[in-house]
């Protein structure tokens, strides 16, 4: 089964956007305060521990953004770790769950080792790499890297074609680049990365799209169905605080809210009926220890949706 297959498997599935801390609760951002942490710099010392038992406990992947430079005006460092580094690393300590990149910014990147790097987790992984990319929206980025953001788009679509050919067009005769994966690498894109709808239909397995209401899925999984069919998976995120009271109605915040299992369930209903095939979940404001709010998920929330699986 590949990854792509896998993570579709039963029609909706459930996973984590790292980092896995929840720095930004009330209880988290007292913590952080009094660890010299710069703002939006997670804890990481349970990172472990917490992706170990999400693996153990059956969602059914993790998520890791690319943010090579901390800006302080953007004041977010995702899970801190450099994403290809991150990758092998959690490779070799969980077994079952996939490893998604969302996204990899790939003209910051030198095409060639993006290349060898992504072959790399994937097959340290056993497979289980889902390679999410994007064209970046961070301008500071780019002349530190010494790339052009107004040309970015153009630089995305030449690392595509790279990555559908195996660099075969960029290396010289009889020069390999190994490992060469022995399947296509599945490549989601986050966003439209300065491409036409019609050309991300065609080039990409899957969309990774901004977190919304379920009525804002329904109408972009209908655009992206339009472009791309309906095998290719609509995939987006939900920032969660879960309520230690099962009951609690949802109580909407921007990008997710704050709600008891029930609710939980129910949103996640609505958005698998709005043509959502996967949903990760953020958990940086959710104010209950991470480790009980992912065991009641697991407990609660995985049957409903992997059961099928």
């Amino acid at each position: 089964m590949t990854a792509m297959q896998k993570l579709g498997q039963g029609g909706f599935s459930i996973g984590l956007e790292l980092p896995l801390d929840n720095d930004w609760s009330s209880t988290g951002r007292q913590a952080h305060a009094a660890s010299g942490r710069v703002p939006g710099e997670p804890d990481m010392h349970q990172h472990a521990v917490l992706a170990k038992l999400a693996d153990r406990l059956g969602f059914r992947a993790l998520w890791l953004r690319d943010v090579p430079l901390y800006d302080p005006s953007f004041g977010d460092a995702a899970q801190v770790f450099e994403v290809f580094t991150y990758l092998g690393y959690l490779a070799g300590i969980t077994q079952n769950i996939l490893l998604g990149t969302a996204a990899v910014v790939l003209p910051l990147r030198e095409p060639v080792l993006t290349l060898k790097a992504a072959a790399s987790a994937g097959q340290l992984s056993g497979g289980r790499l889902l390679l999410g990319v994007a064209s970046g929206d961070r301008p500071v980025e780019y002349p530190v890297f010494g790339r052009d953001f107004d040309q970015r788009g153009a630089a995305f679509r030449e690392q595509v074609a790279m990555l559908r050919d195996w660099g075969e067009m960029r290396l010289p005769p009889g020069i390999r680049l190994l490992p060469k994966p022995g399947a296509p690498l599945p490549l989601l894109v986050a966003g439209l990365a300065q491409q036409s709808p019609a050309w991300i239909g065609a080039q990409m397995d899957g969309w990774l799209a901004y977190p919304g209401t379920p009525e804002d899925h329904a109408r972009r999984a209908a655009q992206w169905r339009a472009v791309a069919g309906d095998d290719k998976p609509y995939v987006s995120f939900i920032h969660l605080d879960l309520d230690d009271d099962p009951h609690l109605p949802l109580q909407r915040f921007r990008f997710g809210g704050r709600t008891g299992r029930d609710g939980l369930i129910a949103e996640l209903h609505a958005m698998r009926a709005a043509g959502v095939r996967h949903i990760g979940l953020q958990l940086r404001q959710n104010r209950r220890p991470l480790a009980e709010t992912l065991q009641e998920i697991a407990e609660y929330v995985l049957p409903v949706f992997h059961c099928a699986a």
